[in-house]
Protein backbone atom coordinates (compact mmCIF):
# COMPACT_ATOMS: atom_id res chain seq x y z
CA UNK A 1 0.00 0.00 0.00
CA UNK A 2 2.70 2.45 0.72
CA UNK A 3 4.88 1.92 -2.43
CA UNK A 4 1.13 2.09 -4.24
CA UNK A 5 0.24 5.62 -2.42
CA UNK A 6 4.12 6.57 -3.30
CA UNK A 7 3.75 6.05 -6.68
CA UNK A 8 0.29 8.18 -6.49
CA UNK A 9 1.78 10.88 -4.69
CA UNK A 10 4.39 11.10 -7.89
CA UNK A 11 2.01 11.27 -10.78
CA UNK A 12 -0.51 13.56 -9.07
CA UNK A 13 0.40 15.87 -11.80
CA UNK A 14 -1.65 13.40 -14.81
CA UNK A 15 -4.72 14.51 -12.67
CA UNK A 16 -4.33 17.43 -14.39
CA UNK A 17 -4.68 16.56 -17.85
CA UNK A 18 -7.89 15.91 -20.21
CA UNK A 19 -6.17 13.03 -21.63
CA UNK A 20 -6.57 9.43 -20.10
CA UNK A 21 -3.40 8.19 -18.51
CA UNK A 22 -1.99 5.48 -16.27
CA UNK A 23 0.97 4.66 -15.68
CA UNK A 24 2.03 0.59 -15.17
CA UNK A 25 4.94 -1.78 -15.06
CA UNK A 26 5.97 -3.82 -17.82
CA UNK A 27 3.66 -6.33 -16.79
CA UNK A 28 0.92 -4.85 -16.89
CA UNK A 29 0.11 -3.78 -13.18
CA UNK A 30 -1.35 -0.67 -13.07
CA UNK A 31 0.62 1.93 -10.49
CA UNK A 32 -1.52 4.86 -11.25
CA UNK A 33 -4.69 5.99 -13.79
CA UNK A 34 -5.47 10.28 -13.75
CA UNK A 35 -8.50 10.81 -12.93
CA UNK A 36 -9.35 11.38 -16.72
CA UNK A 37 -9.30 7.53 -16.92
CA UNK A 38 -11.03 6.85 -13.98
CA UNK A 39 -13.95 8.77 -15.63
CA UNK A 40 -13.46 7.18 -19.06
CA UNK A 41 -13.26 3.60 -17.53
CA UNK A 42 -16.11 4.31 -14.81
CA UNK A 43 -14.19 2.53 -12.23
CA UNK A 44 -12.43 4.29 -9.38
CA UNK A 45 -8.52 4.55 -9.26
CA UNK A 46 -8.92 2.48 -5.93
CA UNK A 47 -10.27 -0.58 -7.77
CA UNK A 48 -7.97 -0.11 -11.20
CA UNK A 49 -4.41 0.39 -8.76
CA UNK A 50 -2.91 -3.12 -9.08
CA UNK A 51 -5.11 -4.96 -11.53
CA UNK A 52 -3.92 -5.78 -15.08
CA UNK A 53 -4.11 -3.07 -17.24
CA UNK A 54 -4.17 -5.39 -20.95
CA UNK A 55 -7.54 -6.43 -19.47
CA UNK A 56 -9.02 -3.02 -19.95
CA UNK A 57 -9.05 -3.65 -23.44
CA UNK A 58 -11.00 -5.87 -25.86
CA UNK A 59 -7.79 -7.24 -27.31
CA UNK A 60 -5.60 -7.12 -24.69
CA UNK A 61 -2.91 -9.32 -26.28
CA UNK A 62 -2.31 -5.98 -28.43
CA UNK A 63 -1.20 -4.11 -24.80
CA UNK A 64 0.82 -7.26 -23.92
CA UNK A 65 2.56 -7.24 -26.79
CA UNK A 66 3.58 -3.25 -26.67
CA UNK A 67 4.55 -3.50 -22.95
CA UNK A 68 6.78 -6.05 -23.78
CA UNK A 69 8.18 -3.93 -26.54
CA UNK A 70 8.50 -0.85 -24.69
CA UNK A 71 10.20 -2.88 -21.51
CA UNK A 72 13.16 -3.71 -23.93
CA UNK A 73 13.69 -0.60 -25.34
CA UNK A 74 12.35 -1.96 -28.95
CA UNK A 75 11.01 1.25 -29.96
CA UNK A 76 10.84 5.14 -28.04
CA UNK A 77 7.20 5.07 -28.66
CA UNK A 78 4.35 2.63 -29.77
CA UNK A 79 0.90 3.69 -31.25
CA UNK A 80 -2.24 1.29 -32.58
CA UNK A 81 -5.74 1.67 -32.27
CA UNK A 82 -7.55 -0.21 -30.10
CA UNK A 83 -11.47 -0.49 -28.17
CA UNK A 84 -11.37 0.50 -24.26
CA UNK A 85 -14.04 -1.51 -21.90
CA UNK A 86 -16.13 1.06 -19.82
CA UNK A 87 -18.58 -0.50 -17.46
CA UNK A 88 -22.17 0.42 -17.76
CA UNK A 89 -21.31 1.49 -21.52
CA UNK A 90 -20.43 0.23 -24.90
CA UNK A 91 -16.72 0.17 -25.82
CA UNK A 92 -14.49 3.69 -26.39
CA UNK A 93 -12.62 3.93 -29.81
CA UNK A 94 -9.15 4.87 -28.49
CA UNK A 95 -5.49 6.15 -29.91
CA UNK A 96 -2.69 3.99 -27.69
CA UNK A 97 0.10 5.86 -27.20
CA UNK A 98 2.80 3.82 -25.06
CA UNK A 99 6.09 5.35 -23.78
CA UNK A 100 8.84 3.90 -21.75
CA UNK A 101 10.45 6.12 -19.18
CA UNK A 102 13.37 5.90 -17.53
CA UNK A 103 12.85 3.51 -15.07
CA UNK A 104 10.55 0.52 -15.14
CA UNK A 105 7.58 2.09 -15.29
CA UNK A 106 5.10 2.67 -18.73
CA UNK A 107 2.93 5.39 -19.46
CA UNK A 108 0.13 4.84 -21.65
CA UNK A 109 -1.51 7.28 -23.06
CA UNK A 110 -5.46 7.01 -24.12
CA UNK A 111 -6.88 9.93 -26.62
CA UNK A 112 -10.64 9.18 -28.43
CA UNK A 113 -10.04 8.25 -31.75
CA UNK A 114 -12.02 11.15 -33.02
CA UNK A 115 -9.63 13.52 -31.53
CA UNK A 116 -7.07 11.45 -32.70
CA UNK A 117 -8.54 12.15 -36.45
CA UNK A 118 -9.46 15.89 -35.90
CA UNK A 119 -5.73 16.65 -34.94
CA UNK A 120 -4.46 14.57 -38.02
CA UNK A 121 -6.93 16.69 -40.38
CA UNK A 122 -5.86 19.86 -39.20
CA UNK A 123 -2.03 19.07 -39.64
CA UNK A 124 -2.80 17.70 -42.79
CA UNK A 125 -5.10 20.88 -43.98
CA UNK A 126 -2.44 23.40 -42.67
CA UNK A 127 0.57 21.71 -44.73
CA UNK A 128 -2.39 21.95 -47.14
CA UNK A 129 -3.14 25.81 -46.86
CA UNK A 130 0.67 26.32 -46.81
CA UNK A 131 1.19 24.42 -50.05
CA UNK A 132 -1.80 26.13 -51.87
CA UNK A 133 -0.98 29.83 -50.28
CA UNK A 134 2.93 29.61 -51.79
CA UNK A 135 1.42 28.24 -55.22
CA UNK A 136 -0.89 30.43 -55.60
CA UNK A 137 1.37 33.40 -55.20
CA UNK A 138 4.07 31.66 -57.47
CA UNK A 139 1.24 30.98 -59.98
CA UNK A 140 -0.15 34.81 -59.93
CA UNK A 141 3.21 36.35 -60.39
CA UNK A 142 4.04 34.26 -63.11
CA UNK A 143 0.13 35.01 -64.45
CA UNK A 144 0.73 38.60 -64.16
CA UNK A 145 3.69 39.48 -66.42
CA UNK A 146 2.81 37.85 -69.67
CA UNK A 147 -1.13 39.17 -69.14
CA UNK A 148 -0.01 42.69 -69.21
CA UNK A 149 2.04 41.38 -72.44
CA UNK A 150 -0.90 40.27 -73.86
CA UNK A 151 -3.20 43.50 -72.70
CA UNK A 152 -0.80 45.32 -74.14
CA UNK A 153 -0.30 43.49 -77.37
CA UNK A 154 -4.44 43.81 -78.19
CA UNK A 155 -4.45 47.57 -77.60
CA UNK A 156 -1.64 48.51 -80.07
CA UNK A 157 -3.42 45.75 -82.46
CA UNK A 158 -6.32 47.52 -82.26
CA UNK A 159 -5.42 50.52 -83.06
CA UNK A 160 -4.04 49.68 -86.50
CA UNK A 161 -7.01 48.33 -87.53
CA UNK A 162 -10.12 50.03 -89.82
CA UNK A 163 -12.42 47.21 -89.26
CA UNK A 164 -15.34 47.28 -86.69
CA UNK A 165 -15.27 43.26 -86.83
CA UNK A 166 -11.96 42.59 -86.39
CA UNK A 167 -11.79 45.37 -83.48
CA UNK A 168 -14.45 43.48 -81.68
CA UNK A 169 -12.04 40.62 -81.59
CA UNK A 170 -9.19 42.39 -79.63
CA UNK A 171 -11.77 43.95 -77.60
CA UNK A 172 -12.52 40.56 -76.13
CA UNK A 173 -9.34 39.81 -75.74
CA UNK A 174 -8.68 43.34 -73.48
CA UNK A 175 -11.57 41.88 -71.32
CA UNK A 176 -11.26 38.76 -70.51
CA UNK A 177 -7.30 40.19 -69.76
CA UNK A 178 -8.82 42.21 -67.66
CA UNK A 179 -10.76 39.26 -65.77
CA UNK A 180 -7.87 37.66 -65.42
CA UNK A 181 -6.11 40.29 -64.07
CA UNK A 182 -8.76 40.63 -61.56
CA UNK A 183 -8.50 37.07 -60.69
CA UNK A 184 -4.58 37.34 -60.43
CA UNK A 185 -5.25 40.34 -58.03
CA UNK A 186 -7.74 38.79 -56.03
CA UNK A 187 -4.83 35.81 -55.36
CA UNK A 188 -2.49 37.82 -54.09
CA UNK A 189 -4.74 40.22 -51.61
CA UNK A 190 -4.20 38.35 -48.45
CA UNK A 191 -0.01 38.65 -49.25
CA UNK A 192 -0.15 42.06 -50.20
CA UNK A 193 -1.94 43.80 -47.67
CA UNK A 194 -0.50 44.51 -44.34
CA UNK A 195 -1.74 42.98 -41.31
CA UNK A 196 -3.29 45.77 -39.36
CA UNK A 197 -3.16 44.52 -35.24
CA UNK A 198 -5.52 46.57 -33.33
CA UNK A 199 -8.57 45.42 -30.46
CA UNK A 200 -11.36 43.41 -31.97
CA UNK A 201 -14.47 43.22 -31.25
CA UNK A 202 -16.24 40.01 -32.76
CA UNK A 203 -19.87 40.89 -32.59
CA UNK A 204 -19.06 44.34 -33.89
CA UNK A 205 -17.51 42.15 -36.83
CA UNK A 206 -21.09 40.12 -37.21
CA UNK A 207 -23.36 43.13 -37.30
CA UNK A 208 -21.42 44.48 -40.04
CA UNK A 209 -21.85 41.56 -41.94
CA UNK A 210 -25.23 40.69 -40.91
CA UNK A 211 -26.43 44.07 -42.13
CA UNK A 212 -24.55 43.49 -45.58
CA UNK A 213 -26.27 40.05 -45.63
CA UNK A 214 -29.74 42.19 -44.77
CA UNK A 215 -29.44 44.54 -47.48
CA UNK A 216 -28.23 42.38 -50.41
CA UNK A 217 -31.38 39.95 -49.52
CA UNK A 218 -33.87 41.94 -47.90
CA UNK A 219 -36.81 39.27 -48.51
CA UNK A 220 -36.68 36.04 -47.34
CA UNK A 221 -33.73 36.10 -45.37
CA UNK A 222 -34.04 35.60 -40.92
CA UNK A 223 -30.63 35.99 -39.18
CA UNK A 224 -30.31 34.68 -35.82
CA UNK A 225 -27.97 36.62 -33.72
CA UNK A 226 -26.76 33.78 -30.73
CA UNK A 227 -23.93 35.92 -28.97
CA UNK A 228 -21.83 35.69 -25.51
CA UNK A 229 -21.65 38.96 -24.58
CA UNK A 230 -18.98 38.00 -22.36
CA UNK A 231 -16.67 37.15 -25.05
CA UNK A 232 -13.54 39.77 -24.53
CA UNK A 233 -11.54 41.71 -27.08
CA UNK A 234 -8.78 40.31 -29.04
CA UNK A 235 -6.21 41.06 -31.13
CA UNK A 236 -5.93 41.31 -34.37
CA UNK A 237 -7.38 42.87 -38.18
CA UNK A 238 -10.87 43.57 -37.92
CA UNK A 239 -10.91 43.87 -41.66
CA UNK A 240 -9.39 40.97 -42.11
CA UNK A 241 -11.61 39.10 -39.89
CA UNK A 242 -14.48 41.03 -41.25
CA UNK A 243 -13.54 39.59 -45.25
CA UNK A 244 -13.39 35.85 -43.88
CA UNK A 245 -16.82 36.14 -41.94
CA UNK A 246 -18.51 38.24 -44.73
CA UNK A 247 -17.35 35.60 -47.77
CA UNK A 248 -18.47 32.56 -45.44
CA UNK A 249 -22.04 34.30 -44.96
CA UNK A 250 -22.15 35.23 -48.30
CA UNK A 251 -21.44 31.45 -49.85
CA UNK A 252 -24.49 30.33 -46.99
CA UNK A 253 -26.44 33.03 -48.67
CA UNK A 254 -26.02 31.65 -52.01
CA UNK A 255 -26.33 28.43 -51.04
CA UNK A 256 -29.71 29.61 -49.85
CA UNK A 257 -31.29 30.67 -53.14
CA UNK A 258 -34.18 28.45 -52.87
CA UNK A 259 -35.25 28.96 -49.33
CA UNK A 260 -34.71 32.74 -49.45
CA UNK A 261 -37.64 32.25 -52.75
CA UNK A 262 -39.71 30.18 -50.13
CA UNK A 263 -39.31 32.52 -47.08
CA UNK A 264 -37.58 30.54 -44.78
CA UNK A 265 -33.88 30.59 -45.51
CA UNK A 266 -32.13 30.73 -41.87
CA UNK A 267 -28.31 32.30 -41.20
CA UNK A 268 -27.43 31.99 -37.71
CA UNK A 269 -24.39 34.10 -36.07
CA UNK A 270 -23.44 32.10 -32.66
CA UNK A 271 -20.32 32.74 -30.74
CA UNK A 272 -19.20 30.90 -27.42
CA UNK A 273 -15.87 30.75 -25.69
CA UNK A 274 -14.17 26.99 -25.94
CA UNK A 275 -12.38 26.05 -22.88
CA UNK A 276 -9.24 24.02 -23.49
CA UNK A 277 -9.44 23.93 -26.62
CA UNK A 278 -6.81 22.62 -28.81
CA UNK A 279 -6.45 23.35 -32.53
CA UNK A 280 -2.94 24.11 -34.88
CA UNK A 281 -0.84 21.72 -32.93
CA UNK A 282 -1.46 24.03 -29.36
CA UNK A 283 -4.03 23.80 -26.54
CA UNK A 284 -5.57 26.90 -25.19
CA UNK A 285 -7.05 27.80 -22.04
CA UNK A 286 -9.99 30.23 -24.22
CA UNK A 287 -10.91 30.47 -27.76
CA UNK A 288 -13.23 32.10 -29.16
CA UNK A 289 -15.96 30.08 -31.25
CA UNK A 290 -17.53 31.56 -34.26
CA UNK A 291 -20.55 29.36 -36.08
CA UNK A 292 -22.05 30.51 -38.88
CA UNK A 293 -24.83 28.28 -39.74
CA UNK A 294 -27.28 27.97 -42.27
CA UNK A 295 -30.24 25.99 -43.31
CA UNK A 296 -29.56 25.23 -46.84
CA UNK A 297 -28.97 21.94 -48.95
CA UNK A 298 -25.13 21.67 -47.47
CA UNK A 299 -21.74 21.03 -49.51
CA UNK A 300 -22.01 19.08 -52.01
CA UNK A 301 -19.81 15.42 -51.48
CA UNK A 302 -18.15 15.90 -54.68
CA UNK A 303 -16.28 18.75 -52.99
CA UNK A 304 -16.57 18.41 -49.12
CA UNK A 305 -12.91 17.86 -49.06
CA UNK A 306 -11.41 20.50 -51.30
CA UNK A 307 -13.93 23.37 -49.97
CA UNK A 308 -11.00 25.05 -48.80
CA UNK A 309 -9.01 24.87 -52.10
CA UNK A 310 -8.71 27.66 -54.31
CA UNK A 311 -10.80 27.65 -57.35
CA UNK A 312 -12.88 24.93 -55.98
CA UNK A 313 -16.45 26.12 -56.32
CA UNK A 314 -20.12 24.22 -55.34
CA UNK A 315 -22.15 26.99 -57.19
CA UNK A 316 -22.09 27.92 -61.05
CA UNK A 317 -20.11 30.93 -61.88
CA UNK A 318 -18.26 30.98 -58.17
CA UNK A 319 -14.80 31.98 -58.24
CA UNK A 320 -13.61 29.30 -56.14
CA UNK A 321 -11.54 31.85 -53.37
CA UNK A 322 -14.02 32.65 -50.88
CA UNK A 323 -13.40 30.35 -48.73
CA UNK A 324 -9.66 30.05 -49.39
CA UNK A 325 -8.99 33.89 -48.71
CA UNK A 326 -11.14 32.89 -45.42
CA UNK A 327 -9.19 30.54 -43.98
CA UNK A 328 -5.83 32.71 -44.86
CA UNK A 329 -7.30 35.54 -43.26
CA UNK A 330 -8.34 33.20 -40.10
CA UNK A 331 -4.53 30.77 -40.58
CA UNK A 332 -2.91 34.98 -40.07
CA UNK A 333 -5.08 34.78 -36.31
CA UNK A 334 -3.14 31.37 -35.48
CA UNK A 335 -7.14 30.70 -35.96
CA UNK A 336 -8.49 27.30 -37.60
CA UNK A 337 -12.04 26.73 -39.76
CA UNK A 338 -13.96 24.14 -39.91
CA UNK A 339 -17.11 22.88 -41.92
CA UNK A 340 -19.70 20.70 -40.42
CA UNK A 341 -22.71 20.09 -43.39
CA UNK A 342 -25.64 17.78 -44.34
CA UNK A 343 -28.84 18.68 -46.12
CA UNK A 344 -30.57 20.92 -44.22
CA UNK A 345 -27.56 22.39 -41.81
CA UNK A 346 -24.32 23.62 -42.99
CA UNK A 347 -21.96 25.01 -39.73
CA UNK A 348 -18.67 26.93 -40.31
CA UNK A 349 -16.83 27.08 -36.95
CA UNK A 350 -13.92 29.68 -36.71
CA UNK A 351 -11.94 28.93 -33.92
CA UNK A 352 -9.18 31.99 -32.58
CA UNK A 353 -6.98 32.03 -29.50
CA UNK A 354 -8.31 34.48 -27.29
CA UNK A 355 -6.01 36.26 -24.47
Amino acid sequence: MGQASSAADGYKALDMLATSVAVVRDDGTVLFVNAALEDARGISRRVLVGSHFPDSFSQPAHLRTALAGAGDREFAALRYDAWLLRMGRDPLPVYVIVTPTEGPEMVVELQPLEQQTRKDREERLAELAQANKELIRNLAHEIKNPLGGIRGAAQLLEMEMDSAELTEYTQVIIREADRLQSLVDRLLAPHRRPHVVGDVNIHEVCERVRSLMLAEFPKGLTVVQDYDTSIPEFRGDSEQLNQAVLNIAHNACQALGERIAQGDAILTFRTRVARQSTFGRQRYRLALELHVIDNGPGVPDSIKDRIFFPLVSGREGGSGLGLTLAQTFVGQHHGLIECDSQPGHTDFKILIPLP
